[in-house]
Formats: C-alpha cells, structure tokens, sequence
C-alpha cells in the first residue's frame, strides 16, 4: 500500500502494512509519516552494551563472593582449632549442625555430642592448624588442611601425631555456616 492510497482512510492513525510506517490522517485527506522516537526503542548496540557489562561483571561479583565466604571459613576453622586446644567445647557447639558427623583416623563415626565431650578438660603441649585450602561450590564450602598436635584429648588418649583433614560446611536457612562432616587422616612421619 503506497502512503497516497491512505487518502480515503478515515481513521486519525493509521498503518501502512507494506512500509511498516505509521501515518496521522489529516483533514484534507492526506496522511502524514509519523517519526518514530529513537530514544523509546534501546538501540541493538546499546542492548549488546549492557549485556556485556552484565555478563563480565556476574563472574567477578560471584569470584569476590566465594573468595569472603573462603575467608569466613578460614577464621572459623581457626576459632575451632583455638577452641579444641583450649578445650573449649562450648566455643566450636554453634559451628556444627546438629546432623554433624565426625570421621576419626581409626574410621570411628561420631556425632557432634561426642566431639564436643572430647574437646572438654584436653592438656596440649602441641595444637596447630595449617595448609588450610577452602573451596566454595554455591552454599557449601569444604576446606581442607594439616593438623599437628601432642598432648592429651579431652577423653585422657594420648595423642601425637599429624594428620590431614577435611571438613564439609553448608550456609544455612539463616544464614550461618556450619560444619556438618569432618574426616581426618593419619599421616606418617
């Protein structure tokens, strides 16, 4: 449809199908081409523009965001590894689910009630933490590291050895990190 055959077309706006333009009848019978206002429709370059400044920047945003959550879990692998030196079971209770299961270097399961027991009352002359790794998948964090210590455990066994360990943490529904598996492994020396 060509823009002079709109004349006989009575409504105030129309649209040509064959042009894709829209014209404004007037009252003379001739119609007139309507501009489209470039600043209602975002540009294809511009839309490519912000979705790759979306897309660079998701990554370092998520990067930045596993790399505090490693931080977090390093410190509070520290405060547990303080607290378990100075028997101090009631600093490490908060940082383990209450499904929390432990995995000793003898293949002995426990649960979180039993852990805390053995912290209580152990002597120390030797009690470190070290090489500690986290890496974070999402919600859940497991960390990884070396543990050296000499003395005596909460349960009075005598202990010195090295060892190295592994510990699974979930964020959970309120926010908090928890451990919710530790295993540990006897290292020779």
């Amino acid at each position: 449809m060509h823009p002079s055959s709109l004349r006989s077309v009575t409504p105030l706006l129309v649209r040509s199908v064959q042009l894709g333009q829209w014209y404004n009848s007037i009252p003379d019978g001739g119609c007139i081409p309507i501009q489209e206002n470039s600043m209602r429709k975002p540009s294809f370059a511009l839309v490519m523009l912000a979705l790759a400044l979306v897309i660079v920047t998701l990554p370092a945003a998520a990067q930045q965001n596993a790399a505090d959550v490693a931080a977090a879990i390093v410190r509070l692998e520290n405060s547990w590894a303080d607290a378990q030196k100075a028997g101090d079971a009631a600093k490490v209770a908060p940082m383990l689910a209450e499904s929390f299961v432990n995995t000793d270097v003898d293949g002995n399961i426990s649960g979180k009630s039993q852990l805390l027991s053995n912290l209580k009352g152990g002597k120390w002359e030797h009690n470190a933490i070290s090489d500690v790794k986290v890496t974070v998948y999402g919600d859940t964090a497991i960390a990884t590291g070396a543990w050296a210590g000499k003395g005596v455990d909460g349960d009075v066994t005598r202990i010195d050895r090295r060892e190295r360990w592994t510990d699974a943490w979930v964020k959970m529904s309120d926010g908090k990190w928890q451990c919710v598996a530790s295993q540990q492994s006897a290292v020779k020396k």
